[in-house]
């Protein structure tokens, strides 16, 4: 099995356990306050980093530096905030088919790039650190896991 094919099926796994864990959650409680935002905004948030990771790679492969890495605004708040208003459904049904949707599109992006540039480095650098697609998808699949933890807090059953 590919580097590709492994990173693939760790993010399929990821969009679909928090999947799951959005689609447990009662109407009040995805749209009520999570932190900053609410389970909506977070799912809208993802949605639209799904999107931005398929031209983030395309960008990373012809050695510049993904667009929303030029002025993301502190812990990405200039990016995340653009997801929220881009994504504004309210109801979980059309969200999580969004949500799923855009993970499909990343997924099959992702085959679009052969396993040998994987791990390339093509010389993008942000905040000192070489920009690879593995190191693209990774982020994205931690950023899931991340909020999954949060979803995970607003249900009565933690497992």
């Amino acid at each position: 099995m590919s580097a590709i094919e492994i990173q693939k099926g760790e993010l399929n796994e990821a969009v679909e356990s928090f999947a799951r864990l959005v689609e447990a959650l009662g109407e009040k409680t995805l749209l009520g306050p999570l932190g900053r935002w609410s389970a909506r905004d977070v799912v809208a948030h993802l949605i639209g980093w799904n999107r931005y990771t398929v031209q983030g790679a395309r960008q990373v492969v012809r050695g510049e530096l993904p667009f929303y890495d030029v002025d993301p605004g502190e812990d990405y708040a200039n990016v995340n905030r653009t997801h929220v208003r881009e994504y504004p459904s309210r109801v979980k049904d059309e969200l999580l088919t969004e949500l799923r949707a855009s993970a499909r599109e990343l997924s099959e992006a992702l085959f679009s790039f052969d396993s040998d540039s994987w791990n390339r480095d093509y010389g993008v650098r942000h905040k000192g650190q070489s920009v690879t697609l593995r190191s693209t998808v990774d982020d994205l699949i931690v950023d899931y896991a991340h909020h999954a933890e949060q979803i995970r807090g607003l249900t009565k059953d933690p497992s």
